[in-house]
């Protein structure tokens, strides 16, 4: 996730030469070792509390709404999304701000429409709320590859924006180096899910959050200190150091052509809608016991995140004031470095080593949660649902999710590798659109329309799977540009960035289309309990306890 990364900010990948190190890499690489160190004993502690389906799954539902609102903020806050957003206020000053407040106001939607209906209606997974009052098998089986290409893709971005910052911050400067990188991320990833599951992934998630939302308000005040608490003081300081007076204005980035201006509505409908259709984050909806505290989590995210996002403001301008866009631009890594470049300028190798170890934490605690989704989709709506038909044995069911979480970790280690020297953003740009175009909508229609049928679903979630990925392949992300992923190519006849603006109606659309040309109905008494259940909640404890 997203996990939410900046997404039209690359996490530039490091050439096959040596690179300048930002910071001490003794101080950091101890500093690592100890966060892992910390994290793997509470993992290994919560894996004797890890026995059943629901154990590994959801924790246990025993988590509250404060400790799974940490965790959500946790999943929801990458590694990309710190580096990129404050980058992107660096270097494109109110433009730069727009994605922070995207990913903010992403929260509203989850909270309003999909936090507490989704939490009484499903058990685990989100092919349990699609599948309720439908067809199980199609609607599964189209859920669960849904799933799969969304975590996929990020787990993809994750492991190579992995090699590409912790060798930065490391000092290695060969592909050898970064892919040895991502294996090492890859491998204590796979750890921590299969010995801890869900409540060791959970509490790995807890400490990145507090880590993450600590070290970003000392770097906040202590801005604002250098700055006599004067927010204005830092503007002028950034304008001058920059000498663009633009950067306080709309427009620098998104103003520049009507293009950019469609790209930027596009982006913004992947964003705000896209994150309350994440797979990773709607399951940690199943971590806590009662729909209120559902409720209570998401409060308790949007709050942290919300800070966050504020803090993002403080340190996208302060970077600007002290380091200047040219000093960030010229910096291995690019746009990203400007955080850690910020974090050397104030506090040395020091603070430079405590931040590189939370975008560490950020990395690993991200692509845990994304696994763990992996995983529990295929052993879950898959094997057991449709291939077992509900009747397979509990202990095979965990064996059948362990055994995904190994594949899935390989797979992301290679494709991690593979993407190295490739443009990364696509790849998030492509989770984010699945997530908006096949999720949400389909989401929506379960939980709101009662006349939506199988073939409804079936239709909005490939249709939006597949649009999604033909726009992005034949947009500038994929050929065209010197920014794209085959720079050499040009079969970009899509001219945005992003495909949002089309895919998202289109599966609306599909969905509709789908259900009203249906002759079959639904069975109506499954209608009426998932109403009920998904207003009242009555039902639901029961059903999710079994």
């Amino acid at each position: 996730m997203i996990a939410v990364p900046a997404l039209s900010l690359p996490l530039v990948p490091l050439a096959d030469t040596p690179t300048s190190t930002v910071g001490n890499p003794a101080i950091n690489i101890s500093i690592f070792v100890s966060f892992v160190l910390v994290t793997l004993v509470v993992v290994i502690r919560a894996s004797k509390s890890t026995a059943t389906a629901a154990d590994y799954y959801a924790g246990g539902r025993s988590f509250s709404g404060t400790q799974n609102g940490l965790a959500i903020a946790g999943d929801y806050l990458s590694a990309a999304s710190f580096l990129g957003i404050v980058g992107a206020i660096a270097l494109q000053g109110y433009d730069g701000f727009l994605y922070s407040i995207g990913f903010f106001v992403a929260w509203l939607v989850a909270l309003l429409l999909i936090a507490e209906p989704l939490r009484n209606t499903g058990k685990f997974t989100m092919a349990d709320v699609l599948s309720f009052r439908l067809r199980q098998r199609p609607v599964r089986v189209a859920a669960s590859i849904s799933t799969l290409a969304v975590t996929f893709f990020y787990l993809l971005a994750q492991m190579a924006g992995a090699g590409a910052l912790v060798s930065l911050l490391l000092g290695i400067g060969s592909k050898a180096g970064q892919s040895l990188v991502i294996v090492i991320v890859g491998v204590i990833m796979i750890v921590y899910v299969l010995v801890g599951g869900m409540k060791g992934t959970t509490w790995v998630q807890i400490i990145k959050a507090c880590l993450l939302v600590t070290g970003v308000a000392v770097m906040t005040v202590w801005i604002l200190a250098m700055f006599g608490f004067n927010f204005s003081s830092i503007l002028g300081a950034a304008v001058e150091t920059n000498n663009n007076p633009a950067m306080l204005e709309p427009g620098l980035k998104y103003g520049v052509s009507e293009i950019s201006k469609l790209d930027f509505i596009s982006l913004g409908l992947a964003l705000v809608l896209g994150a309350a259709g994440l797979p990773h984050v709607l399951m940690r909806f199943y971590t806590v016991p009662t729909a209120k505290e559902a409720r209570k989590s998401v409060v308790w995210a949007i709050s942290l995140i919300g800070l966050f996002y504020l803090f993002t403001l403080v340190l996208g301008f302060g970077a600007a004031a002290l380091i200047g866009s040219d000093r960030i631009k010229s910096a291995p890594g690019g746009v990203n470095s400007a955080a850690p470049l910020l974090a050397y300028e104030l506090g040395g190798s020091v603070l430079m080593g405590l931040i590189a170890a939370v975008a560490f934490a950020t990395i690993l605690a991200v692509v845990a949660g994304l696994a763990i989704t992996a995983s529990a989709s295929f052993a879950h709506d898959i094997y057991t649902s449709v291939i077992k038909k509900g009747n397979s044995d509990p202990r095979q069911e965990l064996r059948v999710a362990k055994t995904t979480v190994v594949i899935i970790g390989v797979i992301s280690i290679i494709g991690g590798i593979g993407a190295q020297g490739q443009n990364v953003a696509f790849l998030v740009a492509l989770a984010f659109a699945v997530a908006a175009s096949a999720n949400l909508p389909t989401i929506l229609y379960s939980l709101y329309w009662k006349r939506f049928t199988t073939r409804g679903a079936v239709l909005s979630m490939y249709g939006g799977l597949i649009l999604s990925v033909v726009l992005i392949v034949f947009s500038p992300v994929m050929s065209g540009s010197e920014t794209s992923m085959l720079p050499d190519a040009d079969f970009a006849i899509y001219p945005l960035s992003n495909p949002g603006i089309i895919s998202i109606p289109a599966s609306f659309l599909l969905g509709f289309i789908g259900s009203i040309t249906e002759r079959r109905r639904e069975d109506p008494v499954k209608q009426a309990e998932m109403e009920v259940r998904s207003l009242t909640g009555v039902g639901a404890e029961k059903a999710v306890n079994h």
